[in-house]
């Protein structure tokens, strides 16, 4: 009887197995060399944008906000685990009042255990002009008391596909008093 009902079952399975090798067979490769000029790319070239970030942390609209921190970070001289998001204004002059020119959206954690350190993950996304929907990737260590800080570009979207580069930040201004800052960014992009 066993027998009788799985010689039953044999046609679903035929047809079963038959359905499954035609998906199989016409399944697309998992990976092939293509042409960059299949995707419009062109002659790489470089661009250098220099704007001005305004991280808020008072007031009543912040731009950046604690969202995490440890259990010793209150006892860290160095804020030691604490992770802030931005939604920061991108403008062309250090005032906030300049022209905007887009926002940096992301995260920061303090990294360090001895001195003020940053993981930077943010995207640039850019409102203004021919880059008006792009974006730039960044990750990378800020070390904040340095001078200058140098950050690799990772990657980017729109006009910035295929970017790579890095990105120079120096602090403009700092209110020590409410924590508030404006950094000078010089971008140097390669993108296609």
């Amino acid at each position: 009887m066993a027998n009788a009902v799985l010689r039953s079952f044999l046609p679903i399975f035929s047809v079963i197995f038959f359905l499954t090798t035609i998906n199989v067979a016409s399944a697309k490769p998992f990976s092939k060399t293509v042409s960059p000029s299949s995707l419009g790319l062109k002659k790489e070239k470089l661009t250098h944008l220099h704007f001005f970030l305004h991280d808020i942390l008072t007031g009543e609209n912040p731009t950046a906000v604690q969202v995490a921190s440890a259990a010793t970070t209150n006892t860290s001289s160095s804020f030691f685990g604490s992770v802030v998001v931005i939604d920061d204004l991108l403008t062309a002059g250090p005032d906030v009042k300049s022209k905007t020119v887009g926002r940096a959206q992301g995260m920061f954690a303090f990294a360090s255990q001895s001195e003020l350190s940053l993981l930077m993950t943010i995207n640039y996304v850019f409102t203004e002009g021919k880059f008006n929907g792009s974006t730039i990737s960044i990750l990378g260590r800020n070390a904040v008391f340095s001078g200058v800080r140098e950050l690799p570009i990772v990657g980017g979207s729109g006009v910035f596909r295929f970017a790579r580069g890095f990105a120079l930040l120096k602090t403009h201004s700092f209110d020590v008093q409410l924590g508030n800052a404006v950094v000078e960014y010089d971008v140097y992009v390669l993108h296609y």
